[in-house]
């Protein structure tokens, strides 16, 4: 990791227009690698800013710089600095995507003569980038980042510290599931020491639920079924579900890792309908011999060997019935 964290530094001394990309509905560990990295380059005076095909959860609207996120992609071509100047950005992070269609980013960049640096921990990582530090072992993007600055000797501040601690704190289900890790603690211990704010994290994005969640994870989990063949756990909800309680989607975040507490379940998988008519998926495993990756994979999907996503088009049935049926 050494070599590659020094040379995307090298990269991003020489830069003068630099953009950050989280992927789309970014999550804590996606905004907290965004926003740290904004707080250090801004630090050095570049010029930089953040893009995301979507806006984020609210939730997540307590992390240092979340303020800066443009969703405008003419960010990409006609990019104004301080002095009124229009140009390129000619350095591009894309942060915990494993692919650029995930980014939402893939048309604007298919093309585009930025360097692109790709910074992620998932295993289906695509390797998209100029410069690629992908590492599928590190419990979160966020500890890949943290680490980078370790490498480069930056010093970490009070907001670099919270942004982190959140990717590390959330990816690892509040240190509950496999990604927990030696390397994701003494991480954590460090950014703590460097003034991460745990108690805030930990109440905007694990704790401090209101009754019309709890509400609605309920009728979530009273759709539960087990499918024995396979072990598999399901539920799933829809954007009828959501009206029906007057919350936004990022509401059932946290779901899905809950769902690894099933006993007789190798494989938890929560489905729910998004805006747009597809449906995305979530699965989770806690069995060793289980690779949920390469499930999501056949779905065009991926993510984490116990950990991972995909979106398809059709009906919350017939989107499961592929999956069991391809069981048999």
């Amino acid at each position: 990791m050494q070599q590659i964290a020094k040379h995307i530094h090298f990269a991003l001394g020489k830069a003068k227009k630099i953009v950050i990309i989280p992927h789309q509905h970014p999550d804590a560990d996606a905004l907290g690698a965004a926003t740290a990295l904004f707080e250090y380059l801004n630090n050095l005076n570049k010029d930089v800013h953040i893009y995301c095909f979507t806006e984020s959860s609210p939730k997540l609207h307590f992390m240092p710089h979340r303020e800066h996120l443009k969703i405008d992609p003419e960010i990409f071509t006609d990019f104004t600095n301080a002095d009124g100047l229009i140009s390129k950005p000619d350095v591009i992070i894309v942060v915990d995507s494993g692919d650029l269609r995930y980014a939402g980013v893939y048309e604007h960049l298919k093309n585009h003569q930025a360097t692109i640096i790709n910074i992620d921990h998932h295993i289906t990582n695509e390797h998209f980038g100029h410069i690629n530090l992908v590492i599928p072992t590190a419990s979160s993007t966020c500890e890949i980042v943290f680490n980078f600055f370790k490498h480069n000797h930056v010093l970490i501040n009070k907001k670099m510290a919270t942004s982190l601690l959140s990717g590390v704190l959330t990816d690892t289900g509040n240190f509950t599931n496999s990604a927990t890790s030696a390397s994701a603690l003494a991480a954590t211990s460090e950014l703590l020491r460097a003034g991460g704010d745990y108690t805030h994290v930990n109440d905007a994005v694990v704790r401090n639920k209101t009754i019309p969640t709890l509400k609605l994870w309920g009728k979530i989990f009273s759709r539960l079924t087990h499918h024995e063949p396979m072990k598999l756990t399901y539920t799933y909800f829809t954007q009828a579900d959501l009206v029906e309680h007057n919350l936004p989607d990022s509401e059932t975040e946290g779901i899905a890792n809950f769902l690894n507490n099933l006993e007789n379940t190798d494989i938890a998988l929560i489905l729910k309908e998004t805006s747009d008519g597809q449906i995305k998926g979530s699965l989770r495993t806690t069995k060793d011999g289980i690779d949920v990756a390469a499930m999501a994979k056949k779905l065009n999907g991926g993510g984490h060997k116990k950990a991972a996503g995909f979106t398809m088009p059709g009906t919350i049935e017939s989107v499961l019935d592929r999956i069991l049926t391809a069981s048999k």
